[in-house]
């Protein structure tokens, strides 16, 4: 299959051609599960600009299925994270965690007047950047490594809207 995939945080588009097991939905996005260059592969569907059946055969893997090519893609892309953050919740936002951080919510503690206690793991400090988006409902207690970045990234963010746009 050819396809034109644009990478997160990438403008363009480029051409692949690759060997597609089928698909899967993680977290209520579809993947798509191939091998690229002889890689495993997930390219979500959201990012495909164009895709063509080529008159050629997959050449899939002795032995694999798409059930096995997503379990060790599926172990690599959910792996322990190496930064676990705990923090405090509002109740009403869980739904909404549940469908942005997805499997990297290891934790989650009863509610207590209206906030829960979640752990969220992350694959280094700097991710813990998607938490902004939930502003005040949510306080990062530990670590204080994220405490920090955090704040950093609010003050940048409280500095940058004080002053009108040039």
């Amino acid at each position: 299959m050819r396809i034109r995939y644009r990478r997160s945080a990438q403008k363009h588009t480029s051409t692949r051609v690759i060997d597609p097991y089928g698909l899967v939905a993680i977290s209520g996005r579809w993947y798509l599960v191939a091998d690229d260059r002889g890689a495993g592969r997930l390219f979500s569907v959201e990012r495909l600009s164009a895709f063509e059946r080529l008159d050629v055969p997959a050449a899939l893997r002795p032995g694999q299925t798409l059930c096995t090519r997503w379990e060790a893609l599926k172990e690599r892309t959910e792996a322990t994270g190496r930064v676990s953050v705990t923090a405090r919740l509002r109740e009403s936002r869980l739904d909404l965690a549940r469908r942005i951080l997805g499997n990297r919510i290891h934790e989650l503690s009863g509610a207590d007047a209206g906030w829960c206690t979640i752990v969220v793991r992350f694959s280094d400090i700097e991710s813990v950047r998607q938490l902004l988006q939930f502003g005040d409902h949510i306080e990062i207690l530990a670590p204080d490594a994220a405490r920090d970045r955090l704040r950093q990234l609010a003050e940048d963010l409280v500095e940058r809207h004080t002053t009108p746009p040039s």
